[in-house]
């Protein structure tokens, strides 16, 4: 099949073997996929990621680098094929997706973060017929595409367990950001105060569920607000991923805030520890989401209660993968660039 594969630091684009669904698996033709900044970290970050994984015993320490990897974990696709064990209760031709897990009797694997599970930057892949869900035939497969990021901005925004009586900041409007916004608007907490440095983003924040949108170099988003009856952030969501932005978080938050980190900053990070311990703050570390996320995310986006559409920026095809992953991380980059192999 056709891909865009990192190796050697590099992204290429050329053929590779089609991969062959195991048993329980179904083999589906990639539709749309978007790239993350994640894909971004892979690409500059590959041996730092894979090395820490061995000594921590993460799943990526079994990646071999001298191997192609084919990215891309935010995917939808049209089934073609079945491995052998499977039940086939979705008809070939139907739309899926799924989260890119891969069960532990198949190897316990990351699609698109593997060797042996190619991503959506591929025409093929292979996925756990147990994960799929259905995408109907009115949505836009770019938009389904939108569903994996949001749902693991719904379970960032559940993770700080936000309640009625809480005011919730976001810091940084990137996607993990909006993806935050649109959780806790379904899960119907707020009020919600954005804050970032870019104007465009601050704009999509209040467009995503946001009450209030901060620059911070004019304005304090952890002081009282007046347009909140002078309230204060109660939780904070670190979306960022940027050296520092915890320690001004720390230094910022109010007393008994509840810090969640949603964004991945791989590089050495300090913090300031007393300042968290005198205003007893609660750091949470997120995670990926979980399968009822998923479920959430794909049908707030089909029923339209999540208008995702203004995500995406550019669609490209195998061929600007490349240049695509070389924007990431500029704040007049699109917030998603939507993938579809067969536009070469």
């Amino acid at each position: 099949m056709k891909a865009a594969y990192l190796l050697d630091s590099k992204m290429h684009v050329g053929d590779i073997p089609d991969p062959v669904p195991g048993r329980g698996q179904v083999l589906v033709r990639t539709c749309a996929c978007g790239i993350c900044a994640s894909d971004s970290h892979w690409l500059h970050n590959a041996r730092q990621i894979v090395d820490y994984s061995k000594e921590n015993g993460w799943i990526y320490g079994a990646v071999d680098l001298a191997r192609p990897i084919v990215p891309g974990h935010e995917f939808n696709g049209e089934i073609i094929g079945y491995g052998p064990g499977t039940s086939r209760r979705m008809k070939v031709g139907t739309m899926v997706t799924s989260g890119p897990h891969v069960k532990a009797a198949s190897g316990g694997d990351i699609v698109g973060h593997s060797n042996n599970y190619p991503g959506g930057f591929g025409e093929y892949m292979v996925l756990e017929e147990d994960f799929l869900k259905e995408i109907p035939t009115f949505v836009d497969p770019d938009l389904a595409a939108m569903a994996e990021p949001l749902s693991v901005g719904l379970r960032h925004a559940r993770t700080g367990e936000p309640t009625k009586d809480d005011v919730s900041i976001v810091v940084g409007c990137g996607a993990i950001g909006l993806a935050v916004i649109a959780g806790l608007k379904l899960l119907g907490a707020g009020p919600i105060i954005a804050a970032d440095y870019a104007a465009t983003r601050r704009e999509m924040a209040l467009t995503m569920g946001a009450d209030i949108a901060i620059d911070p170099r004019d304005e304090n988003p952890y002081g009282l607000q007046p347009t909140l009856n002078s309230r204060q952030g109660s939780i904070i969501y670190e979306c960022a991923g940027k050296p520092g932005v915890i320690d001004q978080i720390i230094r910022g938050a109010g007393p008994d805030s509840r810090i969640v980190i949603a964004g991945f900053c791989w590089e050495n990070d300090q913090v300031f520890t007393p300042g968290a311990s005198v205003k007893r703050l609660t750091m949470i570390f997120g995670s990926r989401s979980k399968e009822d996320d998923m479920e959430i995310a794909l049908r707030a986006i089909c029923d339209g209660r999540v208008d995702v559409s203004t995500w995406i920026g550019a669609r490209v095809g195998l061929n600007g993968v490349a240049d695509a992953l070389d924007q990431m991380g500029r704040p007049e980059t699109p917030i998603r660039t939507v993938i579809n192999p067969a536009r070469i």
